[in-house]
């Protein structure tokens, strides 16, 4: 539910060191109205490798969070020619079992019915209670932030892109996590559990696939901890692979 907006304080952060594009994924910020195709996590890869063609980026370091962690990782194994790094945070290859996306369809969609009828704001103060966003909704500036943020979208276009670019309907990636060779480094919080054992799973099947993890932040890492998740990715991208110079 977030937008372009969101990664102003990183891009700043990171200066010179590369040549910073965001992007508002389908049915966020200003990306509205787009074909249904579009609101898929195979239509959003396509978007992102039309921009990367649109600025002249034969090869980019890839920073995703969360939902855009997953399109990130689709994106590394569909197009690898065109991802010199992954930077991955609080993301997810998916669900392994056709019964684990089914009922996560079926949450899914409940949450699209929701936004679409009931105020966004009531909305958002039930999403953020969620015990995911523990760490987050406890600090009281940074949850009505990050609300003010959100009530910037659309809940509507919310709704179409939780339908089309869900966990639940996107294809299992733990096969490719194997497979891949582009370098990654998958970031989590230590207050949040579950994906910090996501990333050592997904570390423990790839030597090209590192992990780090951020004391005292929860999910949402580069907003609990912007400083040390800035530490990270600077040196992400002065790394081995050059990233900061593709």
């Amino acid at each position: 539910m977030g937008s372009s907006d969101d990664w102003r304080g990183v891009t700043t952060s990171i200066g010179d060191r590369a040549f910073a594009v965001t992007v508002d994924l389908p049915g966020h910020g200003a990306s509205l109205g787009l074909p249904p195709e579009a609101y898929t996590i195979e239509g959003a890869a396509r978007a992102v490798v039309g921009v990367l063609d649109e600025v002249g980026s034969e090869r980019a370091a890839i920073v995703g969070y969360s939902m855009g962690g997953r399109l990130a990782l689709y994106l590394a194994l569909r197009h690898p020619e065109r991802c010199a790094g992954l930077f991955l945070e609080s993301a997810s290859p998916g669900l392994k079992s056709a019964d684990e996306r089914a009922l996560r369809r079926a949450a899914d969609e409940e949450k699209a019915l929701r936004l679409e009828s009931e105020g966004f704001e009531t909305f958002l103060r039930y999403w953020y209670r969620q015990p995911i966003f523990a760490s987050l909704a406890r600090d009281e500036k940074l949850l009505r932030c990050t609300i003010e943020a959100r009530l910037r979208n659309d809940p509507a276009e919310l709704a179409r892109s939780l339908r089309g670019m869900g966990t639940g309907v996107q294809p299992s990636l733990w096969e490719g996590v194997a497979e891949t060779s582009v370098p990654t480094l998958a970031v989590a919080g230590e207050l949040d559990e579950k994906f910090v054992e996501i990333a050592h799973r997904m570390a423990a099947l790839n030597p090209r696939i590192e992990t780090a993890i951020v004391p005292g932040a929860g999910h949402s890492v580069h907003a609990e901890a912007p400083e040390g998740y800035v530490a990270l990715l600077k040196d992400f991208l002065a790394g081995p692979y050059n990233l900061s110079h593709d």
